[in-house]
């Protein structure tokens, strides 16, 4: 089958016949490079949603006060709900079993001062546990502490780009930035995976931003981790005792849904994964399309190729050319048309997916790839397809009696 004398035939039938091998291996190579292509835009998704949602820890609630809509315990509609420090006090008090940590977030902006430089930057004063919330990476110093918090420290940490902004190069730690009309030491410089924005912000203590606006014991977003131990099903039941708790305390109508906001970022990550494998599916059931049209295509031309070698195949059987020999013929001819266009839409695939990059990014397609795994079999499952669909011709050429194949036209 594979004798010397058969792969001349095979390369003096290619030479011969450009135009109709170059359309056979074409529509082979096509119907892989889209699959490739497909496949790995599939997987840039998940990435971009993998990314966004990863950027923070997942085991967290994030509640917002908002205003109620239900009249309650004699309280009107349309009241403006707060959260204080004794919220924070309660949820620990009464969560112990299912909490890991809390922290409060109260956002602020400011004209931040070093020298002669100046810019407005965001300002989120919290307490120690919000570094593990947010995954910040310190690259200097230290996050807030308790001590800070308890003290009310004047202590700052500043983003990785506040200090490029305002240091010029020069090491930020121990130096004091106005923050307002107020002096702060930095204590610390981080950096954030989730972009710039999250790199130009300033950590301080939550009291201290409390003794600064007149002594007020009022916070704004309460973060609230869980134990991962509790699992899924643990998260869930755990997110409507605490909406119940809150809800109880600030005299709020059970079935208000407007006065406190709650988002359940692990609900939000599986939600968002759910959603990229579906994207997925689709995108890879697409590609899937596109190699049965190769095959379709391959197994066209094949028919085509039969027909027209059917004087040919006459002259061989009549000087005798045995059925096995005319089909290992055809077949090999398609295999090797097969193997060789679908490795080269395979890498060529391959090859645009590693040269784009971050190129995708604002379309939410972050790193395309695909596993060499699934590039590989999907090209060996088109080979065989190939296979099959050179044999079927082929087999009909082989049963073609030689005085029936020598009389065609």
């Amino acid at each position: 089958m594979f004798s010397r004398d058969s792969w001349q035939e095979i390369f003096d039938t290619i030479s011969k016949n450009k135009l109709r091998t170059f359309l056979s291996g074409f529509t082979v190579a096509l119907g892989i490079f889209i699959f490739v292509i497909l496949f790995g835009f599939g997987n840039g998704l998940k990435n971009s949603f993998q990314e966004f949602f990863m950027d923070d820890a997942t085991n967290i609630f994030r509640l917002f006060p908002g205003k109620t809509k239900i009249p309650h315990n004699g309280f009107k509609s349309d009241r403006l709900i707060e959260f204080d420090n004794d919220d924070l006090a309660a949820i620990k008090n009464n969560f112990a079993f299912q909490l890991q940590y809390i922290t409060p977030r109260i956002t602020r902006n400011y004209t931040v001062k070093y020298k002669h430089k100046s810019n407005n930057y965001g300002l989120r004063a919290v307490a120690p546990g919000h570094q593990a919330a947010e995954k910040t990476i310190l690259m200097k110093g230290r996050f807030i502490n308790r001590q800070d918090v308890v003290n009310k420290t004047k202590y700052a940490v500043i983003g990785r780009l506040i200090e490029k902004d305002l240091f010029n190069g020069e090491n930020a730690l121990g130096k004091y930035i106005d923050i307002g009309q107020r002096s702060f030491k930095v204590v610390g410089v981080f950096q954030d995976d989730g972009g710039d924005n999250e790199e130009r912000f300033i950590y301080i203590p939550y009291t201290t931003n409390q003794l600064i606006e007149k002594n007020t014991d009022k916070v704004g977003q309460l973060i609230v981790a869980f134990k991962p131990i509790i699992g899924y099903e643990g998260a869930m039941q755990f997110e409507e005792e605490l909406m119940a708790f809150m809800k109880k305390r600030h005299n709020i109508h059970e079935l208000d849904q407007g006065a406190i906001y709650l988002r359940n970022v692990a609900d939000d990550l599986e939600q968002n994964q759910q959603f990229g494998s579906l994207l997925q599916i689709v995108v890879t059931f697409v590609g899937i399309g596109t190699l049965i049209a190769g095959i379709i295509g391959i197994s066209n031309i094949m028919v085509y190729v039969v027909k027209e070698r059917t004087k040919e195949l006459g002259i061989r059987k009549a000087i005798g050319a045995t059925p096995r020999s005319v089909i290992t013929m055809i077949l090999q001819e398609s295999i090797f048309i097969t193997t060789a266009a679908g490795y080269i839409g395979l890498f060529g695939g391959i090859f645009l997916l590693n040269s784009l990059g971050d190129t995708l990014d604002d379309y939410f397609i972050k790193n395309p790839y695909i596993n060499t795994g699934t590039a590989v079999f999907a090209t060996v499952l088109l080979i065989i397809f190939g296979a099959i669909a050179g044999y079927v011709p082929a087999q009909r050429a082989a049963r073609i009696k030689p005085i029936v194949a020598l009389r065609d036209e």
